[in-house]
């Protein structure tokens, strides 16, 4: 595996994805390490995953890929359910990172598990920088949409 790169800096000149929150470190390091578990013999695009949660928990996932594609699962899958499986919860911090261990945006379907799963601040590591859920999946759909 290549050595983790750094994140490239962020289009408005700032110092990059980590120059804000000091939980960044901690997690592009847990996701990096997660992405060691992956499963992916199909794609060879190994991604790690790593939150923090409301009452600090560190949890952690890998895509872990399926010969009938539709059934893979992304690392944010299996990091929602560590978050459950582990006490349940709302996450407030989160990052993904590729092979390389540079920060990758979650897809659009993760992007909605994630929203699911976030507490009201939860702010994502991107390869531009952090930025709120709000602005991830702006408009997001809900629970709220659905009257429960």
């Amino acid at each position: 595996m290549a050595a983790p790169r750094e994140p490239e800096p962020a289009e408005d000149g700032a110092a990059g994805p980590t120059a804000g929150d000091p939980v960044w470190p901690e997690l592009l390091a847990a996701a990096r390490a997660a992405l060691e578990r992956a499963y992916c013999p199909y794609s060879s695009f190994p991604v790690g995953a790593a939150a923090r949660t409301e009452d600090g928990r560190l949890v952690t996932g890998a895509n872990i890929e399926n010969a009938a594609y539709g059934v893979t699962l992304c690392a944010e899958c299996s990091l929602v359910s560590e978050l459950f499986r582990t006490g349940g919860g709302r996450l407030v911090r989160f990052a993904c990172v590729d092979r390389t261990g540079a920060p990758i945006m979650p897809c659009g379907r993760c992007r909605q598990l994630l929203s699911e799963h976030a507490a009201p601040d939860l702010v994502v590591l991107t390869p531009q920088g952090e930025l709120p859920m709000a602005e991830v999946l702006p408009q997001a759909f809900g629970p709220g949409n659905l009257g429960s």
